[in-house]
Parts: structure tokens; C-alpha cells; sequence
């Protein structure tokens, strides 16, 4: 059993592969709670743009 311990404490296999997945998932979660946040903003903006626009029309 302590062998078999051993061995596994040893074996490293796929660490990379899960470490970049845990990177990808971080990196998703923090585009994902900021796009709506971005998101608003550009149609602040854009209202912004539209009615300085609409005051240079009229």
C-alpha cells in the first residue's frame, strides 16, 4: 500500500492539463461578470451619442 502511495505521489501526469483547464475556467468566469458590466456601459454611450446627435439635427 505505501508503494502504491509512493507511486502516485510521484506521478504527474496530466498536471499541466488540468492546471491550464482550471486557468481557462477562471478566465471564463471573469468574462462572463464582466460583459454585462461592459455591456451597459456601450449603450450609455451610445445614448449619449444619439442624443447629441439628435440635438444637432433638430
Amino acid at each position: 500500500m505505501g508503494d502504491l502511495i509512493r507511486k502516485l505521489a510521484r506521478h504527474d501526469d496530466g498536471q499541466d492539463v488540468i492546471e491550464y483547464a482550471l486557468l481557462a475556467a477562471g478566465i471564463s468566469i471573469a468574462a462572463i461578470l464582466t460583459v454585462p458590466d461592459i455591456g451597459a456601459s456601450l449603450v450609455g454611450v451610445y445614448n449619449n451619442v444619439l442624443a447629441v446627435v439628435t440635438d444637432l439635427v433638430i
